[in-house]
């Protein structure tokens, strides 16, 4: 346990931002989980309203320091590319 004064306000700085981080990552993480599905599905109407939510949580992500640039980039390259493959809507 730390006894120092700085010490002690770092520990609860780190707590704090934590939380924050486990949020934040969960939240990215769920959205991710929902285009991922709707993808899946093969409905590109589904697919179509959640697509541009996902892309700005990815870069929401890269704001947070939650992923690297070029993770969120690669990232949103597959989304595009998966929804691209899906056959249009008729």
């Amino acid at each position: 346990m730390p006894n120092h004064f700085s010490a002690l306000k770092r520990a609860r700085q780190t707590k704090r931002r934590t939380a924050i981080n486990r949020s934040n990552k969960g939240t990215f993480r769920a959205g991710l989980r929902r285009i991922r599905k709707a993808l899946a599905t093969g409905a590109r109407e589904k697919a179509q309203p959640q697509l541009p939510e996902a892309l700005s949580r990815i870069d929401k992500a890269v704001q947070k320091g939650l992923i690297h640039k070029n993770t969120a980039g690669r990232l949103k390259s597959r989304l595009m590319a998966r929804f691209n493959a899906l056959p249009a809507a008729k």
